[in-house]
């Protein structure tokens, strides 16, 4: 009896000890069964285990962080200066889910977001953050998303609300070091210098991504981008459409690029300022190996006092077949770049005689649209004007059943995840997922 009171007493300590070490809601933070995040308890808690920063998360339902204001909740990852500081480097995963209301109001502080610090080795992935609220009056590096990237992938990230601060301010992220891909923010965003509608300072690659917010600072304020910055620095296959409004480096997507790239790119947006305005870029400089622009358009009204340009302010540096259209832009003179008018900026020729690629990057609706992204359109989307509606439903029916030997074979309605050169329920199932798309824009 007296042993197995024993045994008894210990299995209850072992028990009561695996609760007491129990975390989140499930998982071991192993890639094979990471930690599971169900609720905003869940998500604040990991801010509270700063052991755990190198694991990995997923998330398991959508999250409302609403309950947590001010600065109540505990952000991953946190710096002070460069000798004080803690960075997530782990993955989080957030399975296609949704955070609303992540907030954080306050003076000071540097390296503000959802996760305040993300480090080497760190992936940030399939998540999406609505109606955020992040307000540091003085603050530097801070976004929606994230603070400071110094090394993780981001990508397939999203963000709405507003995002405000002082300098590196970006409604995804505030300063981003690595890889941001396949993201995209609609957030109004303000500050003072490096402020952009997704990232504020970028020293690495972006690509495939896009902001459609408002942006205001004072100086290196752009549409998707504050500054583009560095010999590494690249940004391709991306867009803005909200409007950018400045003192000095203003531009519709970019508004300082410095011995960066960028290249497949457009804005849509109006953009205004004092110094150094430009429908695409504000400001463009240096040297023979870096500060390229290139297969590169705007189209939106630029308004300014000095060095004002239809597609760049001040180019001190390489503008390579780009374009700006001269009727939407109000501006007949740019210090780079191309004039074209809206008909000309509407007609393919105008920019394959130019080299660009209308095979895998670009499409256009002849004397319907601007050229667009080939990754923006829907996959469903087989015919122009660009959306998926009962024209494309009928040209699918028309191919229903057919393989390349057929004559009503339409190659383009075979877009089952794996080609099989067969137009069958696949290809149907596909087709109703993209049912009403539009365009991204």
């Amino acid at each position: 009896m007296k042993n197995h009171l024993i045994l008894v007493g210990l299995a209850a300590t072992l028990l009561a000890a695996s609760f007491a070490d129990a975390r989140y809601s499930g998982g071991t933070g192993e890639q094979s069964n990471p930690y599971r995040i169900a609720s905003a308890k869940d998500l604040n808690d990991i801010g509270n285990h700063q052991e755990d920063w190198d694991k990995h998360f997923i998330l398991i339902n959508d999250v409302n962080l609403a309950q947590y204001t001010g600065t109540q909740f505990r952000t991953i990852g946190w710096w002070i200066d460069y000798y004080h500081y803690k960075s997530f480097t782990g993955v989080f995963d957030g399975n296609d889910h949704k955070i609303w209301n992540f907030t954080w109001n306050s003076t000071d502080g540097n390296c503000i977001g959802l996760f305040g610090l993300v480090d080497e080795y760190a992936q940030i992935k399939n998540l999406g953050l609505e109606n955020v609220d992040v307000n540091v009056i003085n603050g530097m590096y801070v976004g929606g998303l994230v603070g400071g990237n110094v090394g993780a992938k981001i990508t397939n990230c999203y963000s709405t609300g507003s995002v405000s601060a002082n300098e590196c301010v970006g409604g995804l992220v505030g300063e981003n070091d690595y890889k941001i891909t396949n993201c995209y923010s609609t957030a109004r965003v303000s500050g003072s210098a490096y402020v952009g509608g997704l990232v504020g300072s970028n020293a690495e690659w972006i690509t495939n991504c896009y902001s459609t917010g408002s942006v205001s600072g004072t100086g290196s304020v752009g549409g998707l981008v504050g500054a583009n910055l560095s010999n590494f620095a690249r940004i391709s296959f991306c867009y803005s459409s909200g409007s950018a409004s400045g003192n000095e480096r203003v531009g519709g997507l970019v508004g300082s690029n410095v011995e960066a790239g960028i290249v497949n790119c457009y804005s849509s947006g109006s953009t205004s300022g004092n110094n150094c305005v430009g429908g695409l870029a504000g400001y463009n400089t240096g040297n023979e190996f870096a500060g390229v622009i290139a297969n590169c358009y705007s189209t939106g009204t630029v308004s300014g006092d000095d060095r004002v340009g239809g597609l760049v302010g001040l180019n001190i540096d390489v503008v390579r077949a780009s374009f700006w259209d001269v009727n939407t832009s109000s501006q007949s003179t740019s210090s780079g770049g191309t004039p074209k008018t809206t008909a000309e900026m509407k007609t393919k020729s105008t920019f394959t005689a130019a080299g660009w690629d209308f095979v895998n990057i670009w499409d256009i609706c002849e004397g319907t649209n601007y050229p667009r992204l080939r990754w923006q359109i829907p996959v469903a989307d087989f015919l122009c004007p660009y959306g998926v509606d009962f024209t494309d439903f009928a040209i699918l029916s028309s191919a229903w059943q057919t393989d390349p030997n057929k004559p009503n074979w339409w190659p383009a309605c075979d877009i089952s995840q794996s080609k099989d050169n067969f137009i069958d329920g696949f290809d149907l199932a596909i087709f109703c997922e993209n049912w009403l798309k539009d365009a991204k824009r």
